[in-house]
């Protein structure tokens, strides 16, 4: 039987034996001020719960969900909220942000790590401690996750994938979590399948971490209702389109939610923290932040707390063996460029990724010769050169007609493009213009 996968994507340059042999290290905040932006996920910003001046305590609930998509702020150390202000984060944005004098004591609140019996628990205790935890999904989109665990129907859904691709190169903070802590992803899995009486769980773990899948396998071969699905290592196998055909052979497009064809998908950091929430009362104050690349002098995995500053991660590895030309947010498909490291961890921080030369600098575009590899390696089946013109004529229409709406911005096309077109870019400018064309409709109509 073949390993699972889709149709398109790439095969770029992997750079995870940078970091994967190196177990996590916790590595406490070095600097008093941590910043806590109130916009760490997808929906509106959080709301503040505390003033200049309040003192603070680890676990405690900082900001709370502003509306129905939206999720906590919980704060990850012990001190005094200094500012309430706008400080910038790594899209290069200025959110409003709490900012709090780390005491280094980290005195939390009552109740905070103690362990309790999720078995004993409701379905509706269950989502209440994850949204109170503030988890929102870790593989990058940052979703409020006590949402998606509340669908319409649960007895619709079919499937509870978690996300073990880890498919975009560099990164290996959901390897290492596999290895060091998968009983953590199992039992997350099992507290997930009690919200979901005719579900199935399906680990999903490409076929370049054969010892993580062999790992999970023998903590699974006894559960009727778990099992772990080997997938054939291509980018990007991990995007939640791609994950839910290799695993399912179900469609879906950006007119669907996963739950919509009877899948609920989470990345393997998320599925760990719901444990962690659900059975040792720990909301999500830390991350797994993967520090790579040939420009650092020890590249690792740092388990850090919310809140801490980028640079102190950077000196943690050993700094900087020679100044990088790139630095980026994430790994080199989906990241984000970075001019300063004077920005907090985040929910969806997952790596820093550090170049000696920049390739994008190195390989200026040229006019497009019509080669047709965007189109074979378009995961959604799109026509990326036509869609570029459109894009370069702000034709919002000429884009719509031609389903450019269901790009995922992965970057197989850039990535492959021989005239070294900044595709993704052009894509992403083109999505935000047409949904914020939709919405300028939609209230007008309203207005009506």
């Amino acid at each position: 039987m073949g390993l699972a996968t889709f149709i398109g994507g790439v095969h770029p340059y992997e750079g995870k034996e940078l970091s994967m042999e190196h177990p996590i290290t916790v590595l406490q905040p070095s600097g008093v001020e941590m910043v806590f932006p109130l916009s760490q996920h997808i929906g509106a910003p959080a709301k503040p719960l505390v003033a200049v001046g309040d003192e603070v305590l680890v676990g405690q609930i900082i900001a709370e969900a502003g509306g129905f998509i939206s999720a906590n702020v919980v704060s990850s150390v012990s001190g005094k909220v200094k500012k309430i202000e706008p400080r910038r984060v790594s899209n290069g944005s200025m959110v409003n942000s709490i900012i709090i004098e780390n005491d280094k004591e980290y005195r939390a609140v009552e109740g905070f790590g103690e362990k309790r019996d999720y078995t004993k628990l409701s379905k509706d205790d269950i989502r209440k401690i994850v949204k109170e935890a503030g988890i929102v999904g870790l593989g990058g989109a940052a979703f409020p996750t006590h949402v998606k665990l509340s669908p319409k129907n649960e007895n619709e859904i079919d499937y509870i994938i978690v996300n073990g691709a880890e498919c975009e190169p560099y990164l290996t903070s959901d390897y290492r979590l596999m290895m060091e802590e998968p009983e953590k992803l199992v039992e997350g899995l099992k507290i997930i399948l009690r919200l979901f009486p005719n579900a199935k769980g399906v680990i999903g773990i490409e076929n370049n971490k054969p010892e993580a899948i062999e790992k999970i396998k023998k903590l699974v071969q006894n559960e009727s209702k778990i099992e772990v699905v080997e997938l054939y290592t291509k980018y990007p196998q991990g995007g939640e389109r791609s994950l839910i055909f290799a695993c399912t052979g179900r469609k879906l497009n950006s007119s669907l939610l996963p739950a919509d064809v009877g899948c609920i998908v989470d990345n393997t950091d998320t599925v760990i923290s719901i444990y962690n929430a659900v059975a040792e009362s720990t909301p999500l104050i830390r991350r797994i932040v993967t520090i790579t690349g040939d420009a650092v002098t020890t590249p690792q995995n740092f388990k850090v707390r919310t809140g801490t500053n980028y640079q102190e991660l950077i000196e943690a590895a050993g700094g900087f063996k020679t100044e990088p030309k790139k630095v980026l947010s994430g790994g080199p498909m989906m990241g984000q460029a970075l001019f300063t490291l004077d920005i907090p961890v985040t929910k969806s921080s997952s790596s820093i990724t550090t170049f000696v030369e920049d390739e994008v600098e190195q390989n200026p575009e040229t006019p497009c010769i019509k080669c047709g590899r965007c189109i074979d390696v378009c995961p959604s089946f799109l026509v990326p050169v036509l869609m570029m013109d459109k894009a370069l004529k702000d034709d919002t229409e000429g884009f719509e007609k031609l389903n450019g709406m269901e790009c995922v911005e992965c970057g197989s096309c850039a990535y492959v493009c021989p005239a070294k077109r900044p595709l993704t870019q052009g894509f992403k400018y083109m999505r935000q213009a047409v949904a914020a064309k939709r919405r300028a409709e939609a209230a007008k109509k309203e207005g009506k």
